[in-house]
């Protein structure tokens, strides 16, 4: 079995974090490496390796993600100017943790196209 990822053990919580959502479904903690001002990992406390591993069955889990992300958003400020949310996916898609996860970036202006 291979070893729980970083962000299980967060979950688990083995490893902190600053926490600043969480229901039954999801967590949402600040990135230890801030890309922005404002940088929120949401997380589904399911452990799904990637967006591509999401099945059917999960597209409601999927749709909670989303609906965390804007709750976030809001608590943090970050509505009225607005927001980006990525999910990386698979190695050539800049994914480094094997878990489901979205990036909540704000609080300055993100220009396009990213890195």
């Amino acid at each position: 079995m291979p070893a729980p990822t970083i962000f299980k053990r967060i979950i688990d919580r083995e490893i902190p974090a600053q926490i600043v959502y969480e229901d039954d479904q999801s967590l949402a903690f600040r990135d230890v490496r801030p890309q922005a001002p404002v940088h929120v990992l949401v997380i589904p406390k399911k452990e799904i390796p990637a967006l591509a591993a999401a099945g059917d069955e999960d597209s409601s889990l999927l749709g909670h993600l989303l609906t965390v992300v804007r709750r976030v958003a809001v608590q943090e400020g970050l509505a009225e100017n607005g927001y980006r949310v990525i999910i990386n996916c698979g190695r050539d898609g800049g994914q480094t943790v094997d878990h489901l996860h979205l990036h909540l970036l704000g609080g300055r202006d993100l220009h396009w196209p990213p890195g």
